[in-house]
């Protein structure tokens, strides 16, 4: 079994998903007391957050470059960067390290056009909304990108801020997000893909008629899949 490395805490609350979930599969897959080897960089968030706000990126750009190979250095066999909206960052942090990185738009992307869809529905942060190296990733696959309003856009980004990145979860605010997803699907989505892995702990596979495309659980089943390779 490979040693999965995760670069997480943005937050650490889908952290926390990416570790059970990764765990789940393993169980799930090998049986017994089988677990994952895994190793875990938690950076701090209120750092980060404020180098995105005040567009510092390069200086978000040192840290997890740093914290990468602090990772390789601690023999993992490759890296997850645990959020979507840092992927900004993806090539900065694989020049970084001689080990692989496995980037969440791919795995996303792979399992929308296995799916046979080509057209979804993005939410995330206003950075992967509206921003080109997400989207960029998915249509690179054929996959065109629709995003809500920038009304709706400016109520995402607030969710995730100040309330799940918090821990908070809110009915009313997960009332407003299938709102946003009915009117994506209006437009022609044929899925909605959560673009920010703290999505997950708000928005549910059963919330729509379309599929739900969980960004964080396909990330971590992918590390699982490539830790289990013989």
């Amino acid at each position: 079994m490979k040693t999965i490395g995760l670069l997480g805490g943005m937050s650490w609350e889908s952290t926390v998903e990416y570790y059970r979930i990764i765990n789940e599969e393993v169980k799930k897959r090998l049986g017994g007391l089988n677990s994952a080897k895994c190793l875990l960089y938690s950076v701090n968030f209120a750092e980060i957050e404020y180098y995105q706000r005040t567009n510092q990126w390069e200086k978000a750009a040192q840290v997890l470059m740093e914290a990468a190979r602090k990772l390789q250095r601690g023999g993992a066999d490759f890296i997850l960067l645990c959020t979507n909206t840092m992927h900004k960052l993806a090539d900065q942090i694989q020049g970084a390290v001689d080990i692989e990185f496995i980037h969440i738009a791919t795995a996303t992307a792979e399992e929308i056009r296995k799916a046979n869809k080509k057209r979804i529905g993005l939410l995330g942060t206003r950075y992967t909304m509206e921003q080109d190296f997400y989207k960029g990733a998915l249509e690179d696959y054929g996959i065109e990108v629709l995003i809500p309003t920038e009304k709706d856009r400016e109520l995402i980004h607030g969710v995730i801020f100040t309330e799940l990145c918090l821990g908070r979860i809110n009915r009313e605010s997960r009332k407003e997000f299938q709102r946003i997803s009915r009117d994506l699907i209006a437009t022609g989505a044929e899925g909605i893909v959560l673009g920010c892995t703290e999505l997950g702990l708000l928005v549910k596979g059963d919330d729509g008629v379309v599929p739900i495309f969980d960004t964080t659980r396909i990330h971590a089943q992918r590390a699982v899949e490539r830790a289990l390779e013989v």
